[in-house]
């Protein structure tokens, strides 16, 4: 058998596409189900995550277990097979080794050096333990990336070169001021209860919040949070929580919400966060002056150009006004283009082609074609944003942090004044240009060196049954011949027959010795995986005998493996 992974992550993938490939829990537990069952695989373990979804199996066939892998991922997570085969990766053997170590050790998370992905390779073994997808080889392989993720934190400073998602996050919402600085005193909802939102909580309460509302769908995981965030002893920030429906209203009391839940659809729409951040407030309160209702902030997104002096709307089926020196209609960014239906988008390009006034050009009519045929699929057009710069509109002083995959907040809050938005998308855009660490080349040896051991390791453990076998069968033939000498030699007394015994053993192990130990160093070497052939061929040693050592060392091998990770 050998190790597979396919999957696709931020770095293959754009976050539309990450976006719908998102795995419900209950999708996550089916998935691994599926793949043990399919004919190539005998073993599985998911890592998904909000920036990766990566499957691990053990298979007996290459090419029949990529098409496998490939073809589960696309039926459990809705995305056609044809659609997303583009953005996935492959990795197999030792580059798989490679690939799940250097993922642990943080170099390939949107942060570099971010541990948090550690706790998340801890769960995705903890799942396949529990759902008994995971056998010795994978248990012994996520098992090992622990220990060198944690070998590569403790011995380098990758540390220094990133931080977790969630300070990442906060360092882009206070643009470059101190968090610190910027969160004193502020009062801040965080939405959902998960590792990711208690992160959160836990960082705003560090940085120095005056106030944090928990909000979640099991009353009980919010209260625990709360009551854990406030008797911390390193903080003095007041913690409550909140039921789900009460979320509309402690919105008009925030200044930072945070939100990662594992709602399928979006838990804030852009007229949630507009009617918050236009709402009474009291004194000092943030102005609503300049918010436009959506069907409004719609129509000036999208609409062709109109001519000076022509209203330029006249019987447009989606009532939408003029925006005079708009050049074009555009579809990239465009608030209207996202959530438009096909035949809305399509009546109104129809419109556009024969509106007055400046036409469109061939690539925004192709764009246009692309936008209907791709929503009749997608179900809706995803938002595709360009963030403003902040200097271009009024200073921030509502200010969202979506860490949730698929997205929890509406993409086109970010248009509304007084509003920032940072994102999976915007934090992908930003720790593209992040500096690396020195320290990232000293934990890139790391994983190599480990890389090698875990081979080493693992074709000498290949071998292992194949020489329990052959001391077996030298084990039986003694004691065939110690049988056979006492039916000769009836007479012979317990002292004399122990030690011919005693001497006939010794001769053996001492000529099984030698091959054994020197097979099993050559098995460990690149290329040793014959060795174990050679060894069945030229003792003539029985496969089931063999195989059956294999079944018995991986019964004893997961009931250990099953405790704690």
């Amino acid at each position: 058998m050998s190790l597979l992974v396919v999957g696709l992550s931020h770095r293959s993938a754009p976050v539309s596409v990450l976006e719908r490939a998102a795995l419900t829990t209950d999708a996550q537990v089916k998935l691994l189900q599926d793949t043990v069952a399919a004919e190539p695989a005998a073993e599985a373990a998911l890592l998904a995550t909000c920036n990766r979804i990566e499957l691990y199996a053990d298979v007996d066939k290459f090419h029949a277990g990529v098409a496998e892998l490939s073809t589960l991922l696309a039926q459990h997570s809705g995305v056609g097979l044809d659609e997303l085969t583009p953005y996935l990766y492959v990795h197999y053997e030792d580059r798989a080794v490679h690939h799940l170590f250097s993922v642990a050790c943080g170099l390939d998370s949107m942060v570099v050096g971010e541990g948090q992905i550690l706790g998340q390779i801890k769960d995705s073994l903890a799942r396949g333990q529990e759902l008994h997808t995971a056998g010795r080889l994978l248990n012994d392989l996520f098992q090992q990336a622990l220990r060198v993720g944690k070998r590569a934190h403790s011995e380098t400073g990758i540390d220094r070169a990133g931080q977790s998602l969630v300070t990442f996050g906060l360092e882009q919402l206070a643009a470059g001021a101190d968090v610190p600085g910027w969160a004193r005193g502020r009062k801040a909802l965080v939405i959902g209860a998960g590792s990711m939102s208690s992160l959160a909580a836990a960082t705003l309460a560090r940085a120095g919040v005056g106030e944090i509302v928990i909000a979640n769908r099991t009353a009980e995981r919010a209260s625990r949070l709360a009551e854990i965030l406030t008797e911390g002893a390193d903080t003095d920030v007041v913690a409550r929580a909140v039921p789900m429906e009460s979320v509309s209203d402690e919105l008009t009391r925030a200044d930072v919400v945070v939100s990662c839940t594992g709602a399928t659809g979006l838990v804030l729409t852009v007229d949630a966060v507009a009617e918050a951040v236009g709402a009474e407030r009291g004194p000092g309160a943030r102005s609503g002056a300049g918010l436009l209702p959506a069907p409004a902030r719609a129509a000036q997104a999208v609409r062709p150009s109109a001519a000076p002096g022509e209203s330029g709307d006249e019987n447009c089926p989606l009532d939408l006004s003029p925006v005079p020196a708009t050049a074009g209609f555009s579809v990239l960014g465009e608030a209207a283009v996202a959530g438009m239906g096909a035949a809305e988008l399509e009546q109104h390009a129809a419109w556009v082609d024969n509106a007055p006034g400046p036409q469109l050009v061939a690539d925004e009519a192709e764009a246009i074609a692309a936008l209907a045929a791709a929503v009749a699929t997608v179900g809706r057009i995803p938002e595709r944003r360009r963030p403003e710069p902040v200097a271009t509109g009024p200073a921030p002083t509502f200010f969202l942090l979506d860490l949730a995959m698929p997205r929890d907040i509406d993409a086109a809050v970010h248009r509304l004044p007084g509003v920032r938005l940072v994102d999976i998308e915007s934090l992908a855009e930003a720790s593209a240009d992040a500096p690396m660490a020195s320290d990232v080349d000293q934990v890139r040896r790391i994983v190599a060196d480990e890389v090698a051991a875990f081979g080493a390791a693992l074709r000498a453990a290949h071998i292992t049954p194949t020489v329990v076998a052959l001391r077996t069968m030298a084990a039986d033939v003694v004691a065939l011949e110690i049988a056979r000498l006492e039916g000769r030699l009836p007479g012979l007394d317990d002292k004399h027959r122990s030690e011919i015994t005693q001497t006939v053993r010794r001769v053996v192990d001492k000529l099984l010795h030698a091959p054994t130990v020197r097979v099993k160093q050559l098995a460990a070497e690149p290329g040793g995986a014959g060795y174990a052939d050679a060894l069945r061929t030229l003792f003539d040693l029985d496969q089931e005998t063999v195989d059956a050592v294999s079944r018995a060392e991986d019964s004893n091998s997961n009931e250990k493996d099953r405790g704690p990770a």
